[in-house]
């Protein structure tokens, strides 16, 4: 009866409709029809706003750095896309890409340069800033730095930094503390971000740096801790190669290797859950089937004189039976270790099933071209560089080094000269002075930390203890350390008797702690180069270009460091002075482009703008059946010499790629003494049991970024809260994820809010159930925490993780345990 009542109404819905249509058509004609009906009015176009103007650029919420069409009308941004001629982007965005205008129209940004008036501080303190104009702030650095120069104190002043872009903004640190005379110009922020994967490229193959990649023609990856569909670098372009790896013939096979379930192991052929730490045993275990089963690359690894000599587990060879190619310390490495690495001695250390690693390593070291892939989730760890270590070992077993479809590393952009160099003028005191005999203040490339690049993280702690130094000055451009630091509350206590600059447009914690407050213009109002992260290895260059003008008093941060720089006392501001401004900066380095042009015809700093990026392919080195080989200018045709690999590529002590590292045996006494490895094996990439802080916690407590996770910079967007949590979801938070039986245990419902207790504290946080984690192991995304930031960042959601995570660091990398906590949980 229901159902032919509603059929019977529609039917009459229907026939109204169409009297009213009827209706409304001849009204039109001057017929009243029925009653209560009207005209339609006449359709008219709508009224124009004024040109539209689209003005090529780069986003700035990640690393990636995609090109971006802004587009502005009657001066207002109101939409971006990805720029079709930037190959990175190729017309396309992240879902954090089109968010841009949320950070030049936050109404919580500052609005021009301020001083603090309160003297006090403290999370809980109100600065006073009142507002001064640029003359004064910059007068007021340029005096402050001058005093300190004047009484041989120049090093107590320190630049910290987090993203830096180009030659325009963080490329000026260098010139600037040779100059004005101190060694802490500047402490990078990659101690606290992913050192670990360098350090452990460094030490292998020699290359200081991250890996590009040839995906489009990679037919196996695996990948182990990169969460390379939520924040792998380039994240757009992961996601594009993601679809043409997963469609094209025949498909990359994939294998995720992770301690907890996120989008790139819901994704892969085969998920593997992992102990937190082991990574490095799990891919040990991996190069041993490889060798066993006789499935290493011959030509680029060496081959037994003997055809008929095998590896056999458990069994050593003699360093005459095997003639090593491209690898050091082959032998060595297989009798002292990877003999006894099986599958069945790995699956007691990561969980693993044998058969599974196994599989794995079958499937691995039998496809061509084949790419293992890393970063934090193997290097968070005081075991970090070896676990990395062991993983790009099995790029080389399989040849994938500089090969096609394999990895390789960013070749650099050939931009013209500065208009004045920085030699011509320096002083005697920053060529003799006292500052030349003091190391930096957190003491990386020193006898504490030998092989680190940064220690930021241990910067408060130094500085707190009088040692070396305390610091009086420090200037920050993009890096909030308040909050993003491990142990954090260190940095509040260090701050209150440093006189802080911050030059954030947004009033992070760190900013709450600032005397002075320099606030740099947004991505979408500045002037800036930025020289491509790795990414296809072929150099590239974009250029950001303002799409407004600053809609506040603000100003470029390299332009702000120019302006202190020409206020300073002798030569240094002459430097200064010559240098000029980022602009005068960027046409002298464009002019570089003049012979080496653009694949894109750019040749000049206007074309650059209105291009937005320069780039020349193909990549110019290629390893292929044993050789290496250079860009003719047609093809790979030039045949390198074993010293030209040495100097271009494999840049160790061997020329080779060394399973046997010389870069860890020049520091043997160090790596001894901080890892207890016997001298004689600190250079053999090995298994080493990974070291936990947190006290007696039973659980380990994972931080992972998330894919709208904008370097803390997203914390103040609205729009990003309800879709930040790939996994849980988000609506205005961020959830503690457990694994249903971890939370029932502890009698913890879903929903119920829980406490998170380390040997440093305790915060608190909303408990969600994610049944595809490990039942060992917690995850609370890192964005969200934030005591300042903006109004819809401020107490919003969880407690800060860093407040319950150890400051502690790889000893060769230097980099935060961020991934090896361990707490206790139970209802708040």
């Amino acid at each position: 009866m229901k159902l032919f009542q509603t059929l019977i109404n529609r039917r009459r819905f229907l026939q109204t409709s169409a009297a009213v249509g009827a209706t409304a058509g001849v009204a039109t004609a001057g017929f009243t029809g029925l009653n209560g009906l009207a005209p339609a009015p006449e359709a008219r176009a709508q009224t124009r706003r004024g040109e539209t103007v689209v003005t090529k650029s780069i986003c700035a919420q990640c690393p990636a750095r995609c090109g971006i069409d802004v587009y502005t009308t009657d001066g207002r941004v109101h939409a971006i896309y990805g720029d079709t001629g930037n190959p990175i982007a190729n017309g396309k965005l992240c879902p954090k890409g089109h968010l841009g205008s949320y950070f030049l129209y936050d109404p919580d940004r500052f609005k021009g340069p301020m001083k603090r008036t309160n003297p006090n501080k403290g999370r809980d303190e109100d600065p006073g800033f009142v507002p001064i104009s640029w003359d004064e702030a910059l007068d007021m650095v340029a005096e402050r730095l001058n005093v300190l120069r004047a009484k041989g104190e120049s090093h107590r002043f320190a630049h910290f930094y987090g993203r830096g872009w180009g030659s325009s903004d963080a490329g000026l640190y260098g010139d600037f503390g040779q100059l004005y005379g101190t060694p802490n110009s500047a402490i990078g922020h990659s101690s606290m971000c992913a050192d670990g994967s360098k350090k452990a490229k460094q030490a292998t193959d020699g290359n200081n740096s991250y890996n590009s990649y040839d995906y489009r023609r990679t037919n196996y990856l695996l990948i182990m801790g990169a969460s390379f569909l939520e924040a792998f670098r380039p994240y757009n372009n992961v996601m594009q190669m993601w679809g043409e790896m997963r469609s094209k013939s025949p498909k990359t096979r994939v294998t995720t290797v992770d301690v907890r379930m996120n989008p790139t192991m819901a994704a892969s052929d085969r998920a593997l859950y992992i102990k937190p730490g082991t990574d490095g045993a799990f891919a040990l275990a991996v190069a041993h089937v490889i060798l066993t089963e006789g499935l290493w690359d011959r030509e680029f690894v060496g081959e037994f004189s003997d055809p008929n000599r095998r590896f056999v587990a458990g069994e050593t060879i003699d360093a005459d039976d095997f003639e090593e190619r491209w690898i050091h310390g082959l032998v060595e490495w297989w009798n002292q270790e990877l003999k006894d690495r099986t599958p069945e001695w790995a699956e007691e250390v990561t969980t693993i099933r044998a058969r599974d690693i196994r599989q794995t390593a079958m499937e691995f070291g039998s496809t061509r071209p084949a790419v293992a892939l890393f970063e934090r989730g193997p290097t968070g760890h005081s075991n970090g560089t070896y676990n990395g270590m062991a993983i790009h070992a099995l790029n080389a077993l399989v040849g994938s080094l500089f090969a096609e479809g394999g990895l390789g590393y960013q070749m650099g952009v050939p931009y013209g000269d500065l208009p004045v160099s920085a030699n011509d003028y320096t002083d005697s005191y920053s060529r003799n002075g006292a500052w030349r005999n003091q190391p930096r203040i957190d003491m990386a490339r020193t006898g504490r930390w030998p092989m680190a690049d940064n220690m930021m993280q241990e910067t408060a702690r130094n500085h707190l203890a009088g040692e070396p130094y305390t610091l009086d000055t420090a200037m920050f451009f993009y890096t909030n350390p308040i909050w993003s630091s491990p142990d954090p509350k260190e940095w509040e206590e260090a701050l209150k008797n440093v006189f802080v600059i911050d030059t954030s447009p947004y009033p992070g914690e760190t900013a709450m702690f600032a005397d002075l407050v320099l606030p740099e213009s947004t991505y979408l109002e500045r002037l800036q180069d930025s020289p491509t992260y790795p990414f296809e290895g072929w150099p590239m260059t974009a250029l950001r270009v303002p799409a407004v003008e600053p809609i506040y008093d603000t100003r470029h941060f390299g332009d702000i460091l120019i302006g202190i720089g020409q206020r300073l006392d002798g030569r240094i501001g002459e430097y200064y002075r010559e240098l000029d401004s980022v602009e005068n900066m960027l046409r002298h380095r464009a002019a570089g482009f003049a012979d080496n042009p653009g694949d894109n015809g750019v040749t000049d700093f206007e074309s650059w703008k209105e291009q937005g990026v320069w780039y020349q392919k193909p990549y110019h080195y290629r390893y292929h059946r044993g050789d290496f080989y250079r860009w003719d200018g047609q093809r790979h045709s030039i045949r390198m010499s074993e010293e030209e690999v040495k100097e271009t590529l494999f840049k160790t002590p061997s020329g080779k790629f060394e399973v046997k590292s010389g870069f860890l045996e020049a520091h043997a006494e160090y790596i001894e003494l901080e890892l207890g490895i016997p001298r004689d094996r600190v250079g053999l990439i090995q298994w080493l049991e990974p070291v936990h802080s947190g006290g007696d916690g039973d659980l380990f407590f994972v931080t992972p970024k998330t894919p709208l996770h904008a370097e803390g910079r997203g914390a103040n967007i609205p729009h990003q809260m309800a879709i930040h949590q790939p996994i849980a979801g988000g609506r205005g938070t961020v959830y503690l994820e457990v694994h249903p039986q971890t939370a029932r245990e502890r009698g913890i419902g879903n929903g119920d809010w829980v406490r998170i207790t380390s040997d440093l504290g305790s915060i608190e946080a909303e408990c969600r159930f994610v049944a595809g984690h490990r039942p060992d192991t917690i995850v609370l995304p890192f964005e969200f925490g934030h005591w300042a930031q903006g109004r819809w960042a401020k107490g919003r959601g969880p407690g800060h993780s860093g407040e319950v995570t150890r400051n502690v660091s790889d000893p060769i990398s230097g980099l935060a345990s961020y991934y090896s906590g361990k707490v206790t949980l139970e209802r708040a």
